[in-house]
């Protein structure tokens, strides 16, 4: 009966746990264009697992590379991002160059074949924005 009872406990806490994050942010659509990279030598400068902010990539990972210009959106290191047609959330990773605009990357580790299949499409993407909390005023 305690092991019923730890389990009913544990899926609340954390039904609790994941609602509550959701609550936190707001969700905010972008069309935009998706593209996908890989982590081998010729489409990276430097190291090829190494991303922009120094996060290591490694294949089956699921981020993603951002165009600079997203960053004045509030799209930044470690922003939560859903991609219409994926399932899951994709973490922010990686910067693209600075000539690209309006796009992201997804890292498909060194795949080139599946990357190269992906092609270019115009997706809506739904990225996370921290919600600000509003001061309580007293009168």
């Amino acid at each position: 009966m305690k092991k019923i009872g730890w389990l009913v406990w544990s899926v609340f806490m954390i039904f609790v746990s994941c609602r509550n994050k959701d609550e936190n942010f707001e969700w905010v659509p972008l069309k935009v264009t998706v593209s996908a990279y890989n982590s081998v030598p010729s489409q990276t400068v430097g190291h090829p697992q190494v991303a922009a902010w120094g996060d290591t990539l490694r294949p089956g990972m699921k981020c993603i590379a951002i165009s600079q210009d997203l960053l004045a959106k509030g799209i930044d290191h470690n922003t939560m991002v859903k991609i219409e047609g994926l399932d899951g959330v994709y973490l922010v990773k990686d910067k693209m160059h600075y000539r690209w605009k309006n796009r992201i990357d997804l890292y498909m580790g060194t795949d080139v074949q599946k990357a190269r299949q992906w092609g270019r499409k115009k997706l809506t993407i739904t990225y996370a924005l921290k919600k600000v909390e509003q001061p309580v005023v007293s009168e």
